[in-house]
C-alpha cells in the first residue's frame, strides 16, 4: 500500500497533539468528494424519534429512505411495537411532478385508522422538499381530523448534516412538550435525554436512578411513550447524555418551563458513577439521604466488576485504540473506559464535535494522538496503519474497513445487540474488546502497513 495523502481541504479538520498548534475546523459541512462517515439530516431526526414506540412514523418521500429502519437503528420496547413499522409514501416520477401532498393525506388517514397511534411523525425527504410540499398543511388537517397530534419533521437531507436532523426532532419533540398533566409527578424527578435503549439501556439506567429514589418521567426516547413526553415538563432536572442529538430540547426546557439540566455519560465505571453523584447532588438539598444511598449503590456496583476488569487489564495492556463516534461527548468517555482496560487511544474523533468538545478531547489526549472531525475511510484507514492500531471503536459503517486492515473492532454504535451502558455494561465492553483484539483470526489476515 502506498503512501496515503489526505484532500485538500480536510487539512484544518485533523490535528496531531503535539505538533501543530490547536486550531480545529468543525460543524461545516462536508468536503465534497470526501464520502464522509457522516449521515444526513432525515438519519439524525430518525436517530431522535424512532424509539418513541407508541408513534406512527411515516417517511413522506421515495421508498429507498424507508429502508432505514427499526431495525438498522434498533430500540427495544417494553410495550408497543408500531415504531418497528417503516411506512412510506413511496413518491413516483408522477408524484413527483404533481405534487404528493393527496398521497401523503390518504397514507395518514388509512394508518391513523389502521394503527391508532397516540401520535404521527411526518418525516419530509430531500424530494419533499425540491417539491415544496406544504406537509405543515396536511398534518394539521390530519391533527384536527384525528384528534391526535400530527408532527411534521423537516428532515430534508440536502438542507445540512446529522446534526441538524437531531433539531428537527427536537422542533418536533417540543410540540409536545407540556401538553400533558404534571399533578402527579413528585420533586425527585428527572427526564432521561439522549439514551435510546438500544439494548436495554434505559432499562438499566432508570433501575439505577429509582434504587437512588428518583422518578423517572420520560425517557427522550428510549423505550419513549407520546404521554410521558406530553408531561415531561413537569420533572425537576433534565439528565441529558447524548447531548448532541437532545441538547436543542434541553435548552427549549430550560427557556420555556426553567427545567434545569446536566450533561453526564453512562458508558465506563468513571463516567458512570459521576452521572448517579451529579444527580444526588441536585436533590441533596430536597432529599439529604438520597447522596448516602448513591454511595451505597455505587459501592455495590463497583465491587461486582472491578475485580473482573483487573484481569482484562493485565491482557490488554499496551494495545492500541482507536476511537470514531457520532458525538464527541461519547470519545470522552470512550478514553476513559479503554485507560481502564491499560489501552492507549492514538486515533480519536467524531462527526458532530464542536471546537468546544475537540479542545477536551485534545486536553484528554496523549501526545501524538490524531483528532479528526467529519472523517473519511481514507483517512481513519491512514492514521489507523500509522499509529498501529489494535482496536477501531466505532459504528456499521467503520467495521468492513477495520477487518479489512486486519484490526479489530467493537461496535458502539446504534447496530449493535449488546449493551455497554451502566457497570454490567463496562464487562461486556471488555470482554467484546478482548475477544477482538486476541482472536486468532488475525493471524490469517496479516497486518497492513504504509510501505507493503
Amino acid at each position: 500500500m502506498s503512501s496515503i495523502s489526505i484532500l485538500k481541504g480536510r487539512e484544518q479538520q485533523i490535528y496531531q497533539k503535539g505538533s501543530q498548534d490547536f486550531d480545529m475546523s468543525c460543524e461545516k459541512k462536508s468536503l465534497a468528494g470526501s464520502i464522509s462517515q457522516r449521515a444526513c439530516v432525515f438519519c439524525g431526526s430518525r436517530v431522535v424519534l424512532y424509539p418513541i414506540a407508541d408513534a406512527l412514523h411515516l417517511i413522506h418521500g421515495p421508498i429507498g429512505c424507508a429502508s432505514y429502519t427499526w431495525d438498522i437503528r434498533g430500540a427495544l420496547s417494553s410495550g408497543p411495537q408500531l415504531h418497528r413499522m417503516s411506512f412510506s409514501t413511496d413518491l413516483q416520477e408522477k408524484d413527483i411532478i404533481f405534487g404528493g401532498e393527496k398521497k401523503l393525506a390518504s397514507a395518514l388517514d388509512t394508518l391513523i385508522d389502521t394503527y391508532k397511534p397516540k401520535a404521527a411523525f411526518v418525516y419530509a425527504t430531500c424530494i419533499v422538499g425540491l417539491i415544496g410540499d406544504d406537509i405543515d398543511a396536511i398534518c394539521k388537517k390530519a391533527s384536527q381530523e384525528k384528534g391526535i397530534p400530527v408532527l411534521p419533521v423537516h428532515s430534508e437531507g440536502f438542507k445540512g448534516t446529522k446534526k441538524d436532523g437531531y433539531k428537527a426532532a427536537c422542533d418536533a419533540m417540543a410540540n409536545l412538550v407540556g401538553t400533558g398533566s404534571v399533578k402527579d409527578v413528585g420533586p425527585l424527578s428527572i427526564n432521561i435525554m439522549g439514551e435510546f435503549n438500544i439494548a436495554g439501556e434505559a432499562w438499566i439506567i432508570r433501575d439505577y436512578y429509582e434504587r437512588m429514589g428518583i422518578e423517572v418521567v420520560s425517557v427522550f426516547t428510549g423505550d419513549g411513550r407520546v404521554e410521558n413526553i406530553k408531561r415531561s415538563h413537569g420533572a425537576a432536572l433534565n439528565v441529558v447524555q447524548c447531548s448532541g442529538s437532545v441538547i436543542h430540547l434541553a435548552q427549549h426546557m430550560l427557556e420555556r418551563y426553567g427545567t434545569p439540566f446536566i450533561r453526564v455519560s453512562y458508558f465506563g465505571i468513571e463516567d458512570m458513577s459521576k452521572a448517579l453523584y451529579d444527580v444526588a447532588e441536585h436533590f441533596k438539598d430536597t432529599c439529604p439521604e438520597i447522596m448516602q444511598r448513591t454511595q451505597a449503590l455505587v459501592r455495590e456496583e463497583v465491587k461486582k466488576v472491578y475485580p473482573i476488569l483487573k484481569q482484562y487489564k493485565q491482557k490488554l495492556k499496551g494495545k492500541k485504540a482507536a476511537i470514531y463516534v457520532g458525538g464527541a461527548f461519547k470519545a470522552f468517555s470512550m478514553i476513559k473506559q479503554l485507560r481502564t482496560l491499560g489501552m492507549d487511544v492514538v486515533l480519536a474523533g467524531s462527526q458532530t464535535g464542536t471546537k468546544e468538545d475537540y479542545q477536551v478531547l485534545r486536553d484528554m489526549c496523549d501526545d501524538g494522538t490524531v483528532i479528526v472531525d467529519d472523517a473519511n475511510p481514507v483517512e481513519l484507514s491512514k492514521y489507523s496503519i500509522e499509529k498501529g492500531v489494535s482496536l477501531f471503536v466505532g459504528g456499521v459503517k467503520e467495521r468492513p474497513m477495520a477487518f479489512k486492515l486486519g484490526i479489530g473492532f467493537c461496535d458502539h454504535n446504534h447496530e449493535r445487540k449488546l449493551s455497554l451502558a451502566g457497570y454490567g455494561g463496562m464487562i461486556n465492553f471488555a470482554r467484546e474488546v478482548y475477544a477482538s483484539v486476541t482472536s486468532p483470526v488475525w493471524q490469517f489476515a496479516p497486518r497492513k502497513t504504509i510501505e507493503n
